[in-house]
């Protein structure tokens, strides 16, 4: 298989960024920099942002020339049963069956993850068929209860949702990669694209944003600047880094020296 390729269950994709829909000043803007970003997925919360009423502004509208796929979440969502449902629904009305299944536990500061709660959700919607991109905390034990439960992808936050943070956890971002088989993608308070670059060269398969871009002075030029970063951090990964030292190393060869 072609390693430049994303694989997240039965879908592949060319790129390995991934960007939100919300938080921008209209959806033409969204199109705008979501084209400019050069991603091929989009996330939308189908409980605040119109994707199933056609006789309504439809994000789905602004996409239908284009190859973007819509990925739907359950953001708005605090038990299983509301994002089961939710995703049922959704599946009946636009046919899509890859989600991005999140089930809030704190909505008034933090927006962490109730991960108890997602792990319920994620074995039913298997069972339904559903290909799972399931977002949670940065921990590797929950990490793979979620593939044991049918993820076919981790998203643990670097920080909270919308903080622009970074990564506060780099050694968190590895483990979670040893303990799983599927495709981790970092999810959650990216703020620049050295922030997307570092997440890359972790060994992330790929990054998710979206107030990075949708807040960002220039939405076009910062989602152009994360498709660049996630590029290179890709590459600085596979080419793969030197060493850190405690001391200094030369860079030319100390032996033959000229003796004066």
């Amino acid at each position: 298989m072609n390693d430049n390729i994303l694989k997240i269950g039965k879908y592949e994709f060319n790129s390995r960024l991934i960007v939100g829909s919300g938080k921008y000043d209209s959806f033409q803007t969204t199109r705008d920099a979501t084209i400019a970003s050069g991603s091929e997925l989009i996330t939308v919360a189908i409980r605040r942002v119109n994707i199933t009423n056609p006789n309504e502004e439809n994000l789905l509208d602004y996409f239908k020339d284009t190859n973007i796929k819509l990925l739907p979440n359950s953001a708005g969502c605090f038990t299983a049963e509301e994002a089961i449902t939710t995703f049922r629904l959704m599946r009946e009305a636009t046919g899509i069956d890859l989600i991005k299944l999140e089930v809030i536990g704190d909505a008034k500061k933090t927006l962490y993850p109730d991960v108890i709660e997602t792990i319920k959700a994620c074995e039913v919607l298997k069972k339904d068929g559903f290909t799972i991109m399931s977002y949670t905390n940065d921990d590797p034990i929950i990490a793979k209860r979620l593939e044991d439960a049918g993820s076919d992808a981790i998203m643990p936050l670097a920080a909270p949702i919308g903080s622009g943070l970074g990564i506060q956890n780099r050694y968190n971002v590895a483990f979670i990669k040893d303990a799983v088989n599927v495709p981790v993608i970092v999810d959650a308070g990216v703020g620049c694209a050295s922030d997307a670059s570092i997440a890359m060269e972790l060994g992330a398969e790929a990054v998710l944003t979206n107030t990075a871009i949708a807040q960002a002075k220039d939405p076009i030029a910062m989602a152009q600047a994360m498709k660049y970063a996630v590029i290179a951090g890709r590459m600085g990964y596979k080419a793969g880094r030197i060493p850190k030292k405690p001391y200094a190393t030369a860079s030319s060869p100390v032996d033959g020296l000229i003796q004066f």
